[in-house]
């Protein structure tokens, strides 16, 4: 049973207004281990400078470090990053996406079985703070935006993350939903305008519902509660065809007032608990690289361990040295293994942890740069 929340932002994520809002989401963690999310405008020339803009606000408005997880691109990725990604968004117990692409995140989410992490971190009472084009994604369906909006393509529904389906609630999410930029025209439903949704809408089978969240406003479902409270500028709203249930701001209603199917949610099994666990840096680096050289199911989520218990210790928090010195100790028997590839992974993992690696007759030698 998940104890977590799901905060969704209907805009304005970074915006004064929506500062209460991060701190009462972030008041009920102790500690505090947050992470932005980059794969929403991964596609995007300015990653790095959205990133810190995002960084930024939450180190100097709410006093909170936000690491960013860089997760741009499927198929550029290799196993590796992709375990990493997977495995840091599920240490973390405040997860951030906002704006970019829904589209764009769908298409790089969807082959990592990603709504299974974010879930995963409800269910170990984490947050989950999604805004804008991410919050697209949360819902059964995900309406592409930009190429209705800008491409002008026949409007049309791919699918989503279902995230909320897990909890009973069968929706699509639409953020943005009084945005009134248009002025002489219907720019409401995240720019979609009223009769383009009603198109999509016509579309959805008969059990899925509408979840609608107003701009500088959050729809907060606290699954520990079972209650969905509304907070900031305006109103969420619940359609199902013709019938309409205001969320009224400031407003706290039960769960059961919105469900509208059984839910699917799974719990966390036995088997997930590897990357389910906030890393602890004193695991014993030669149990994780025995893990790897066996290569059973688990052994990449081992390695994955490996690169962030490397990556910790050369920043100071734990004495490095037996870590690093496990990790070469994995790294030459996989050497000795022919499993060259696994080799090269953990020597470019504690390179890019500012470790320098050299080789010679007499073996392998480390020193901090």
């Amino acid at each position: 049973m998940a104890r977590g929340v799901l905060a969704i932002l209907g805009s304005g994520e970074t915006a004064p207004g929506m500062t209460k809002v991060h701190r009462g989401l972030l008041a009920r963690l102790d500690p505090v281990r947050a992470v932005n999310l980059d794969t929403a405008y991964g596609f995007q020339e300015n990653v790095p400078q959205m990133s810190q803009k995002l960084e930024e606000y939450f180190e100097v408005s709410l006093r909170t470090t936000l690491t960013t997880l860089h997760f741009t691109n499927f198929e550029e990725s290799d196993e590796l990053e992709r375990t990493l990604f997977k495995q840091r968004v599920r240490q973390a117990n405040y997860v951030f996406a906002g704006p970019g692409s829904p589209s764009y995140a769908l298409a790089q989410w969807a082959p990592l079985d990603f709504a299974s992490d974010l879930l995963s971190v409800l269910d170990t009472d984490g947050t989950l703070c999604i805004a804008s084009a991410a919050a697209l994604t949360l819902g059964a369906y995900t309406a592409p935006i930009y190429e209705i909006y800008k491409v002008g393509v026949t409007p049309y529904w791919l699918p989503g993350l279902d995230i909320l389906a897990n909890f009973g609630l069968t929706c699509v999410v639409i953020p943005h939903f009084d945005n009134s930029e248009g002025e002489n025209y219907d720019t409401r439903r995240c720019y979609l305008g009223e009769r383009r949704l009603g198109i999509l809408e016509r579309e959805l089978p008969d059990n899925v519902a509408t979840l609608g969240v107003d701009e500088h406003t959050a729809v907060i479902f606290d699954f520990a509660s079972n209650t969905v409270n509304v907070q900031g500028r305006a109103q969420g709203y619940w359609r199902t065809g013709d019938d309409v249930k205001v969320l009224e701001n400031g407003s706290t209603t039960s769960i059961d007032d919105l469900r509208n199917s059984a839910s699917t949610h799974r719990s966390t099994s036995n088997d997930e608990s590897t990357i389910n666990a906030v890393i602890d840096e004193t695991t014993e680096p030669d149990k994780l690289a025995r893990r790897v050289l066996d290569g059973g199911p688990d052994a990449m989520d081992a390695l994955a361990q490996l690169v962030q218990i490397a990556q910790s210790g050369a920043r100071g928090y734990i004495d490095p040295s037996p870590l690093i010195n496990g990790v070469l100790a994995a790294r030459r028997g996989a050497r000795e293994s022919g499993q060259y590839q696994v080799a090269d992974q953990l020597r470019d993992a504690l390179i890019a942890a500012g470790i320098k690696v050299s080789d010679d007759l007499e073996g392998t030698s480390w020193s901090i740069d």
